[in-house]
């Protein structure tokens, strides 16, 4: 059996060390793409954001998932508000945390 480090798409590759505690044989890379794009943001190289670019429709499939993740702290959120043109009220992320804000017990 050979082990493969990398998910291959197009001419590049996501290193599967991203998704480490993942069995990447048998993962579903359309069906966990939200997690995918999180972990490509969070800790991801140039090659990763190439491949995802690569595996899910270009730039702008890439922006519509980052849409759809669940949380992102708040400098990966800076950035991809800046980087991908994207306001904070069109994250999930953000819009989740305004829901889950604490009340003043008083």
């Amino acid at each position: 059996m050979v082990f493969l480090d990398k998910y291959k798409s197009g001419n590049h590759s996501i290193n599967r060390s991203l998704l480490w505690e993942y069995d990447i044989d048998n993962f579903d890379w359309h069906n966990s793409k939200s997690l995918v794009v999180q972990r490509i943001i969070e800790l991801g190289t140039p090659e990763d954001y190439y491949a995802a670019f690569d595996l899910y429709g270009g730039i702008e499939g890439f922006r519509e998932i980052i849409k759809t993740v669940p949380y992102l702290n708040n400098i990966d959120i800076n950035f991809v508000c800046i980087f991908f043109n994207l306001k904070r009220e069109e994250l999930r992320c953000c819009t989740k945390r305004q829901l889950n804000q604490k009340r003043w017990n008083f």
